[in-house]
């Protein structure tokens, strides 16, 4: 009589969990999304500058988007001080560009070294709290450092400072080709690191973290060392979209490189879009330029609708857009979902 094989165990399945495929929809969305790029990195040959300046603006949106994404929707981490680092990454312009003599688009990956050292300073301080307190203390981290810049007065104090200086000898075309093409680079990769990370190992342990810290830890999974590789990673981010975002403007000052307006243009794009999603910050993203254009006219009323859109989206649909989407049809164009498959 043959031998019956052995029993299947839980180790069996849960060895090798396989990311699913995406199907038609997310080959058909990389191939329009090449086109899409290509078409964007080409733009200073065909375009007016009117529209280099609106794809520039939506890529660094969308970059800070998908930094707030992954904190707050990956990591659980609902930060409303994100303007802290774009803050550092517009004076480090004055620091490294002004009185360091460099060029404002080198400054732009320095700024990113800087951002995630001052997260890495200020994340014993905000990881002490939990919730609500987390979010005030994000914002206040963010206003004291504001405080504190506009007391220095060599970086100019409040009352602003051009960094014109930083690129001197370029042109307004060849400044504003180089700020388009970095956008878009800070605004893909961005995406595309999410996109990665959420296939890895370590994608996979930070949504079991975010579903659940305790059952988290008796896998073996460190929820405290993830939350800062985010943090710190996010603070990067923004801190960098921070140093394009002013090297566009030529004038840093605390008011406007600190404004708490950057992690509200962050929480709307991607609570409109979808949290916990890389698709939703893109939608949030579109939708938030559509609506800026057809509705900018309409002064203070503006913002009114914007936060009664937002309201109304977490009220009803707790997805957002995206979510109902998925919800319809059932589409994936970042297939990030696993399913177990025997070992």
């Amino acid at each position: 009589m043959a031998t019956p094989p052995p029993a299947a165990t839980m180790s069996d399945f849960a060895a090798s969990p396989v990311v699913t495929e995406g199907g038609r929809a997310a080959r058909t969305a990389a191939v329009l999304a090449l086109f899409a790029v290509a078409a964007v990195v080409s733009l200073p040959w065909w375009g007016e500058r009117a529209h280099m300046h609106l794809a520039t603006e939506f890529f660094y949106v969308l970059a800070l988007a998908q930094m707030w994404n992954l904190l707050a929707g990956y990591g659980g981490l609902l930060s409303v001080g994100q303007q802290a680092f774009v803050g550092i990454g517009a004076y480090c312009l004055v620091l490294l560009g002004l009185h360091g003599g460099l060029n404002a688009f080198l400054v732009i990956p320095l700024a990113g070294v800087a951002g995630a050292v001052m997260g890495a300073l200020v994340a014993p301080l905000v990881f002490r709290l939990r919730g609500a307190h987390f979010a005030v203390g994000t914002w206040v981290i963010a206003e004291v450092l504001r405080i504190l810049t506009a007391n220095l007065p060599f970086v100019s104090g409040g009352s602003g400072v051009s960094v014109a200086r930083t690129v001197a000898g370029m042109g307004a075309e060849q400044r504003m080709s180089i700020t388009l093409w970095i956008a878009l680079a800070l605004g893909v990769g961005a995406t595309l690191a999410v996109y990665a990370l959420l296939r890895s190992r370590w994608g996979l342990a930070l949504v079991a973290v975010r579903d659940s810290e305790r059952a988290s830890q008796s896998l073996g999974i460190d929820p405290q060392r993830l939350k800062w590789l985010v943090w710190i990673a996010a603070a990067a981010g923004c801190a960098m979209v921070g140093a394009l975002i002013f090297t566009m403007k030529l004038r840093v000052s605390p008011d406007a490189a600190y404004s708490l307006d950057w992690t509200t243009t962050m929480l709307f794009v991607v609570v409109i879009g979808g949290i916990g999603t890389l698709e939703g910050p893109i939608v949030g993203t579109v939708v938030y330029f559509l609506l800026r254009e057809w509705l900018s006219d309409l002064g203070e009323g503006y913002l009114i609708l914007l936060g009664a859109l937002t309201m109304a989206v977490m009220l009803f649909a707790k997805g957002g857009l995206w979510g109902l989407v998925t919800r319809r049809w059932d589409v994936q164009l970042f297939p990030v979902q696993r399913r177990v498959k025997a070992g």
